[in-house]
């Protein structure tokens, strides 16, 4: 967290966003290049990405560390790298994990992604909150126990229910057709997203809100797998619910920014080819 006096931000949140406006400009602005060229402007998005990622995981804060590498690896896809890329990528990750764990990895990230393999080994430490999750879904059942009188909320036994583990907390009183709904509005909310960037006459705004979507999607994905116990619990707020000035706000940039290219959609941009990077 940043303290600048009379408020702190996460820069974290910022960032995500931050990073799909500079992605933007610069593929707007690349023209063709040949293969050496290409490989530097390939290098010059990959260090677009790395560096903030890294200086959000030693914050620290993995989740938002993960989210902005998915979401900078997912652009790289949709440009049309081939997929030789990533799966040597793959297999380099995978043979470097082991160094990966015992030296990037926090004691306590450690701890979570144990606790994901087997939550009951400690089921009053690092695996309570995902056990207390799990019981709250599950009590919850298809129709909810009612507003406010969810048992595992309302007697605290739910860590974090207001940020990280709301849906938790809107199963339990909702049921399973309450967070079916949830989920249901961010799928139009992020299918919208994108077709607004396909019918988008620039590419800066089709790059823009298919950025945004990507965020929603990942977002959204890693929170709702996170409190069902498929996913180690990284710390990643569900959009526009989770509590959180920093994650609300930039959310609503994020939406604005679509709205945006809506307005301007039958705008066209001329795409810059001056220099490299297009600046």
């Amino acid at each position: 967290w940043l303290n600048l006096g009379f408020v702190k931000i996460q820069p974290s949140e910022l960032m995500k966003f931050s990073l799909i406006l500079l992605i933007a400009r610069f593929y707007h602005s690349e023209k063709e290049y040949n293969s050496f060229m290409r490989i530097l402007s390939l290098i010059y998005v990959l260090v677009l990405v790395a560096i903030p990622a890294y200086l959000i995981y030693i914050q620290p804060d993995l989740g938002g560390s993960i989210i902005l590498i998915l979401v900078g690896i997912t652009l790289l896809f949709i440009i049309g790298l081939s997929i030789w890329f990533f799966l040597v990528s793959g297999l380099c990750l995978a043979l470097i994990s082991p160094l990966i764990w015992i030296y990037f990895l926090q004691d306590y990230q450690q701890n979570r992604i144990l606790t994901f393999l087997d939550p009951s080994k400690d089921p009053l430490g690092a695996g309570y909150h995902i056990m207390q999750s799990k019981i709250a879904l599950g009590s919850g059942g298809f129709w909810g126990r009612g507003f406010m009188k969810g048992s595992q909320s309302q007697l605290n036994f739910l860590p974090e229910m207001q940020t990280d583990f709301i849906l938790t907390l809107i199963s339990e009183e909702f049921g399973m057709i309450g967070t079916a709904f949830i989920l249901l509005l961010y799928f139009v909310l992020i299918f919208y997203s994108i077709i607004i960037g396909l019918i988008s006459k620039n590419i800066f705004g089709s790059f823009l809100c298919i950025g945004v979507a990507i965020i929603l999607f990942y977002s959204v994905f890693i929170n709702a797998a996170m409190v069902m116990g498929l996913l180690p619990v990284v710390g990643v707020p569900l959009p526009l619910i989770s509590y959180g000035g920093s994650s609300l706000l930039s959310t609503m940039f994020g939406l604005g920014l679509i709205s945006n290219v809506y307005v301007n959609r039958n705008v066209t941009i001329e795409r810059y080819k001056e220099g490299l990077f297009g600046w």
